[in-house]
């Protein structure tokens, strides 16, 4: 049986066990400037990290800043991120909103929430990852992992990642929020996949999780 905590109590108990497992968070995108992790962010929508990183290199070879990006052809974009998938329509967004930095912010990544949003190929969670991991700004950014665990530690009713991240902003302070998303990818990844997982064996499901979950 779950022990009878509050959610607050749970968050806090959960951000120990977080803080104590992974006390650094590299951001595990690679890049070197506000531009190649916003590009890198927008590839990686169903496609891991770690292909992301593959395909990255070739790239920002090619071209890692936006007066560069906006010279190349949308077809050699999308030749060299075919890996990532939704090749055709990344590339498309690469150039456009490469072509956008420049005619409106200079050539620079704007730095609000609203202006990251309006770039093509950008949706809040994107706008999210680099407004914490470019400019420190505090985000919640809610990915599949994040959204699949507050679900199993009874944190939120798992009905939209919206909702998720609602809920998640209202139990973590707000200063934790962009190491914590980055925690709960990690500890999702290494002891909480979604298929096969051992409940007894996971050190925060076997204490405060969702027993006999489905999801």
């Amino acid at each position: 049986m779950e022990k009878r905590i509050t959610k607050k109590e749970k968050a806090t108990a959960i951000m120990e066990i977080l803080e104590d497992l992974y006390p650094e968070t590299p951001v595990p995108l690679d890049h070197t400037s506000p531009y190649t992790l916003l590009i890198a962010v927008l590839l990686s929508a169903q496609c891991t990290d770690e292909r992301v990183n593959q395909v990255t290199p070739a790239l920002f070879e090619l071209a890692d800043n936006p007066f560069d990006m906006a010279q190349q052809k949308v077809e050699d974009i999308k030749a060299i991120i075919r890996p990532c998938g939704l090749s055709p329509r990344k590339s498309k967004a690469i150039y456009d909103l490469s072509h956008i930095l420049i005619d409106k912010y200079d050539g620079e990544v704007p730095q609000s929430f609203e202006a990251l949003e309006e770039l093509p190929g950008v949706g809040h969670k994107t706008a999210s990852v680099v407004m914490s991991q470019a400019f420190g700004v505090p985000a919640f950014p809610v990915d599949t992992h994040i959204h699949r665990l507050a679900y199993r530690w009874t944190l939120s009713t798992g009905k939209n990642v919206d909702k998720t991240e609602k809920d998640l902003k209202r139990l973590f302070p707000r200063e934790s929020w962009n190491k914590l998303h980055l925690q709960i990818i990690f500890f999702g990844r290494e002891y909480c996949p979604a298929r096969g997982h051992d409940v007894d064996s996971c050190p925060i499901c076997s204490q405060y999780g969702r027993k006999n979950m489905k999801r």
